[in-house]
């Protein structure tokens, strides 16, 4: 005895369901993407192996680009912090210099 939901069947094995057709069309606007198998020819497989192999190589020139204008980038902001650290490290080196001058005995 067949029985559709969630009945069970008369002897309480498992649930036998109802099968049904698929819808017969695709809702508006919705369109299936052709397979590699549906390409009529050697020649249009070529060609989308070609623009699929030059759009990954466009792609791949914008992330490069993008890559070295961050390191150049983090280059220049390393660069402007050795020069601080360069300044500060010289007057903590000038201002231990003076300590030491003040601090230390005269040997005269």
């Amino acid at each position: 005895m067949a029985v559709t939901g969630d009945e069970t069947a008369a002897t309480g094995d498992m649930p036998a369901y109802q099968i049904r057709a698929p819808a017969t069309a695709l809702p508006q606007g919705v369109v299936m993407a052709a397979s590699p198998g549906t390409l009529h020819s050697p020649q249009q497989l070529a060609e989308e192996a070609t623009r699929k192999r030059e759009l990954r190589l466009m792609k791949n020139r914008e992330a490069a680009k993008e890559c070295r204008r961050r390191k150049k980038e983090y280059v220049k902001c390393l660069e402007s912090r050795v020069a601080v650290l360069e300044v500060q490290n010289k007057k903590l080196i000038e201002e231990l210099e003076t300590l030491k001058d003040i601090c230390s005995p005269k040997a005269d």
